[in-house]
């Protein structure tokens, strides 16, 4: 028996499996009354693969769903994206010293490998229930965004490794490129043939847990003639979000205020035994645990939390109403981490309408002000088709300023002319023949502001659809 270092209380631990008898001497028997949300049900058919973009992110999302999971006697496989290597704020603390060394981060890379194991085993699985892809963690978003086909493979910002290093990887030496992070995720999706995925979230704020919504999005479009798993995405990182923040476990996991009606929110219970486990599992990501502790707790609720925006489906002369909200909601400020000169400076955006004209895309967005001159706006539009592979499509970035506008694909410059931007007072609408995005059937678009480096404000990448029988008409 030992004193909780947090609440002060007496915890007893069995010896062996870890499992904490007491939730910290806090059982949460005055749970808030459960909400009218629907529940997620699991089933004697079902196989659950969780995604998770770093070590702690599957007990952080899904801690009970995979311990109900490995009580039911399910198939059950939990995916990490990285191995959580340029963490240097919990490395620092951790280690007392920064972590700079190429040596040393893939190091830490490997402790938080090990973590992963040991929480693992407090949840029910085994390591052969693991798989590490060890893209570069920090990195996965620029993959998205610009390293595709002909382009070179990402190169690590502390490392400048531009392969898997990890001997324990899914695919050692594997470039960093988006293809072959797609191809992996159809790799284990194929052999293990989920029923559920469980998968963060495109309006999560930080870039790995939305590049990891992304290629998991293309890698079921690649796959949807063999399965069509349900898809549940969850959501860790976002301003001011849980609330109240810290260990709170009579409270409910709420949706973030900006998004509650904006996605339908479904949710699963944890009993207070499996509320205690989930929170053993946290302690076992000790470098995590050690640097976050307050911010890690807010997730150890009686529910667990899933959502996702509806596809968009896009029919000639119909607006679709799609909007998505500022990722800094108009009746909240801008978000914490912006020093005083960025909140000076910071412009709100989000989507006004969205359609399709003819042969062309319309995305039109409003600002919360006029652009000021350090402040610029890009619009992603990435298109996708079936008969054509992702990485040779078209994945165009509009960057608008004060006075002019320019258009890449990944990062090669096109004529200004392949899309049209229009100004209005308080936004921009961009016009994009279907054309310069190979008439595709499914587009993913979101779009930004920010200031210099410094992204200010943004909308959640959305999944927009055309009809079948758009192209028939031109």
């Amino acid at each position: 028996m030992r004193v909780h270092p947090l609440c002060g209380n007496w915890v007893i631990a069995a010896s062996g499996c870890g499992v904490l008898l007491s939730l910290f001497g806090c059982r949460p028997d005055a749970v808030v009354s459960p909400t009218s949300r629907p529940t997620i049900a699991l089933t004697a058919q079902d196989r659950i693969l969780v995604l998770a973009p770093h070590p702690d992110d599957e007990v952080l999302c899904c801690g009970g769903v995979i311990q109900q999971a490995v009580a039911m006697g399910l198939p059950v496989h939990v995916v990490f994206l990285t191995y959580g290597d340029n963490n240097q704020w919990s490395f620092l603390l951790y280690r007392k010293h920064p972590v700079l060394l190429s040596g040393a981060v893939q190091h830490m890379g490997l402790v938080r490998h090990d973590e992963a194991l040991a929480a693992s085993r407090l949840l029910g699985l085994s390591p052969e229930q693991l798989t590490f892809l060890g893209y570069p963690d920090f990195g996965t978003l620029r993959i998205w965004e610009s390293h595709w086909g002909d382009r070179p493979p990402f190169a690590s910002m502390l490392t400048r490794v531009t392969r898997v290093p990890y001997a324990s990887a899914l695919r050692p030496n594997a470039p960093y490129k988006g293809e072959e992070i797609v191809q992996d995720l159809a790799t284990v999706m194929k052999a293990f043939r989920p029923t559920k995925v469980f998968v963060s979230h495109p309006s999560d704020h930080m870039p790995d847990h939305r590049a990891l919504y992304l290629f998991t999005r293309v890698a079921l479009w690649t796959l949807e003639s063999e399965m069509a798993p349900e898809v549940f995405p969850y959501l860790i990182h976002r301003p001011r979000w849980p609330k109240p923040h810290g260990y709170e476990p009579r409270h409910e996991l709420l949706p973030p205020r900006a998004l509650r009606t904006q996605l339908s929110w479904r949710q699963f219970y944890l009993t207070p035994e499996m509320m205690a486990r989930k929170l053993a599992a946290l302690h076992a990501h000790r470098t995590q645990f050690t640097a976050s502790a307050h911010y890690l707790l807010s997730f150890v609720r009686p529910n667990e939390l899933f959502g996702d925006f509806p596809t968009v489906t896009l029919e000639t002369g119909v607006a679709s109403h799609a909007r998505s909200p500022n990722e800094v909601a108009p009746e909240e400020e801008p978000s914490e981490e912006l020093t005083d000169v960025e909140r000076a400076s910071f412009v709100g955006l989000e989507w006004r309408s969205i359609r399709v004209d003819g042969a062309e895309l319309v995305l039109s967005m409003v600002f919360s002000r006029p652009l000021a001159k350090a402040v610029s706006a890009s619009i992603d539009i990435f298109g996708y088709d079936p008969q054509t592979p992702f990485a040779q499509m078209p994945k165009l970035h509009v960057k608008v300023g004060a006075f002019s506008y320019t258009v890449d694909n990944q990062e090669q410059r096109l004529a200004d002319d392949t899309v049209r931007v229009i100004r209005q007072s308080n936004g921009i609408t961009v016009r994009v023949p279907l054309q310069a995005l190979w008439n595709p059937t499914r587009i993913l678009a979101s779009a930004r502001t920010y200031l210099g480096e410094v992204p200010l404000d943004w909308v959640s990448w959305r999944v927009l659809e055309l009809s079948a029988d758009h192209y028939k008409l031109f």
